[in-house]
């Protein structure tokens, strides 16, 4: 039988200090660590969560590069974002550190340097990229140049994000630095390397045989086609001026790779968090048991890359599992940073105050356990106004409203417990442990619908013997009603705590009973009667059709804004001289009247004081703007074209407009009012 642990250290990936957190993050990686991590605590376990910004590496150069910052500026920005939008969120970190922080110097520093000096590495020499201008060597991410396969002259050196290739610097044509502008130089330069080919035997024998059952198939699955690949040699170190020095002779402007010392950032975090060495016990010590959550992104360094370098450094345990979860897709798309197509959860936080429980709980009845998942506002206002207001908050709202109602807000006395009453409890009694079962097996989403099942139950059990109409005529039967409904709305408050800690401190509050531990959900007697409940209120409200709405108008606006940044731009026309563009005659007209064209969509019947008279002129610009809209607006007009009859109107000159990639049209107008007939030079 094996042997309960005696402590964890649960790990939640760190997010890179460049950009927000959005809800992919939260899908994938904080609400199941959260979720675990409670559970335990609740079951009185010995729990050290850690997390904190990974804050090294090229695109934070970038940035800070972009922003005419320094890279500290922008880690200390995106530092403060996160942490604060984790802990309003509720996710109860043990401690949210940073890997810029000296604590996190020093241990990768140690970390690098007894793996060197043990020979754990080996050393290669290679060309790469320098901008001699900038006296530098050029990361991937420094290096733009033509695309080999669809002529892109802004790829970078590894990667195409116009078709999405993945390149090396070497495949560029006419590279450039981003540094200078000018084109780099192929320089030699020296790095240490992790030889993975050497662990590829022992990896193939901890994951492939050792987690073969216990390990989530999609994780199994993917660590299973990179060994069977074969594994190469990877560098550790690279040329730059921001992150961890490597700590060894020769190796001036060279910092630990930031794939190599961000996972180091949870051992650092977890020094930060204890004194002394009362951290060892949880990197250390065998009885221990350490869980990675992470997004499948992050699979290969938590599954095959750390826990390689964690052998080879020799003094810490492994990894038992590593659950991790698959992308979480937003309204049929993926979620992208770069195109800003992302709910970001400190906005989240903004626009829907007071509703942390419902991303959180929206998140996980939908979330990617296995597969790719879509989230959609309307799944998101569904689920909250159908299941939290119409099932859960129903269900505590009625038992607890009736008790004030009929008994003074006191639990009544059980009297004489029927069948139906008894079946009630029995299935109470099961559900801690059922749930607990999916919890322990990172099968969260199957954990929060047997948590809705109890409350089903509830509502269920409610509806069948209508405590409201039975009171009419069996008081003592009504209050033994409301006493069973009450026990199972106070298991509520202890089951519900991983998965929505706000609601179940709240329910807490309704039935003026503090969190129990796990081993204590299911007691049909944990209010005693005659026990004084707090004031009834709702856990949850409804999300009404309009805030949802405007949720999808602003990702409609910014799929809007993506397409007209990427729009091609038509090509130019051909020249023509100066004396046939001296021919135009360009002023500033005023429009006085506006109205549609009668059996048109598109034709509008403009009246315009040009300063030379008052003529009409018929535009096709009816459908994108009202008639209102136009009324004393001061416009570019073309004079002298040619009279033309529209629709039976005489059309006497031409209105300048600007087209948008969508299609729309904008007035051109000036920039400020000017006289009416002025020339457009």
């Amino acid at each position: 039988m094996q042997t309960a642990p005696q402590r964890y250290t649960i790990t939640a990936a760190l997010p890179y200090a460049n950009g927000p957190v959005h809800i992919g993050h939260l899908a994938g990686v904080y609400i199941p660590a959260d979720i675990y991590a409670r559970y335990l605590r609740s079951q009185g376990r010995d729990v050290k969560f850690v997390c904190g910004s990974d804050e090294h590496g090229v695109p934070i150069t970038i940035r800070a590069q972009k922003e005419g910052v320094t890279p500290q500026q922008v880690v200390d920005k995106y530092n403060a974002i996160i942490r604060d939008s984790f802990k309003d969120f509720g996710i109860s970190f043990d401690i949210y550190a940073r890997t810029s922080n000296e604590t996190h110097r020093e241990t990768a520093s140690a970390f690098f340097r007894k793996m060197y000096e043990a020979g754990q590495f080996t050393e290669q020499v290679s060309q790469q990229y320098y901008d001699e201008q900038a006296q530098q060597f050029l990361a991937d991410r420094y290096i733009v140049g033509t695309c080999p396969t669809c002529a892109n002259e802004n790829a970078y050196g590894d990667q195409c994000e116009r078709c999405g290739s993945s390149l090396s610097p070497t495949e560029l044509i006419n590279p450039r630095s981003m540094l200078s502008g000018n084109q780099p130089v192929l320089r030699e330069t020296k790095h240490w390397y992790l030889p993975l080919d050497q662990y590829e035997q022992w990896l193939r024998e901890w994951i492939i045989e050792g987690h073969k059952s216990d390990w989530k198939t999609n994780v199994y699955g993917q660590c299973k086609s990179w060994i069977d690949q074969g594994l190469q040699p990877r560098a550790v170190t690279r040329d730059l001026d921001w992150g961890v020095p490597v700590p060894v002779e020769g190796a001036d402007g060279k910092v630990l790779y930031v794939w190599f010392d961000a996972p180091i950032g949870y051992i650092s975090a977890t020094k930060d968090l204890l004194p002394g060495d009362a951290w060892k016990p949880y990197w250390q010590d065998p009885s221990t048991k350490l869980v990675h959550f992470i997004g499948k992104d992050n699979i290969v360094f938590h599954c095959i890359i750390f826990p390689a370098m964690l052998k080879a450094h020799g003094d810490f345990i492994l990894p038992d599992n590593v659950p991790a979860n698959e992308f979480l897709n937003l309204e049929g798309d993926k979620i992208s940073t770069s195109r800003n197509w992302a709910v970001w959860l400190h906005e989240y936080l903004q626009d829907f105050p007071g509703k942390a429980d419902v991303l959180r709980y929206v998140l996980c009845a939908n979330a990617p356990e296995t597969k790719d998942n879509d989230f959609t506002w309307k799944d998101f206002q569904a689920r909250n106004n159908n299941e939290l207001v119409a099932n859960l908050g129903n269900f505590v709202n009625r038992a607890v409203v009736l008790t004030h109602k009929f008994f003074g807000g006191q639990v009544p006395a059980a009297g004489e417990l029927t069948s139906a009453d008894q079946e009630v409890f029995a299935q109470l009694a099961d559900f801690p442990q059922r749930i607990g079962d999916l919890i322990e097996n990172y099968r969260f989403r199957d954990a929060l619908n047997e948590l809705m099942n109890l409350t089903r139950l509830g509502n269920k059990y409610l509806a069948e013997t209508e405590p409201w109409k039975l009171i009419k005529t069996d008081e003592a039967r009504t209050g033994t009603v409301l006493h069973v409904a009450l026990q199972l709305a106070a298991s509520l408050v202890t089951l519900m705590e991983p998965f929505l800690p706000v609601a179940a401190a709240n329910l807490g509050r309704m039935l003026n009973t503090a969190q129990g531990s796990w081993s204590t959900a299911g007691n049909p007697a944990t209010l005693a009667a005659g026990h004084q409940l707090g004031e009834a209120f709702l856990l949850f409200d409804k999300i009404e059709d309009k805030t949802v709405e405007a949720q999808v108008q602003k990702l409609l606006d910014t799929k809007l804004a993506n397409q007209l940044a990427n729009a091609p731009v038509q090509a130019a026309k051909d020249n023509v001289s100066f004396e046939e563009f001296g021919r135009m005659d360009l002023r500033i007209g005023t429009i006085l009247t506006a109205e549609k064209v009668a059996k048109t969509k598109k034709l509008m019947k403009l009246t315009v004081d040009t300063g030379l008279d008052k003529r009409t002129i018929v535009s096709g610009i009816a459908e994108h703007f009202a008639p209102e809209q136009l009324i004393g607006q001061q416009v570019l007009v073309l004079l002298n074209l040619a009279p033309r009859e529209i629709k039976g109107i005489e059309s006497q000159g031409m209105l300048l407009m600007a087209e948008n990639a969508d299609g729309k049209l904008s007035l051109m107008q000036p920039g400020q009012p000017v006289r009416p007939g002025s020339f457009v030079a």
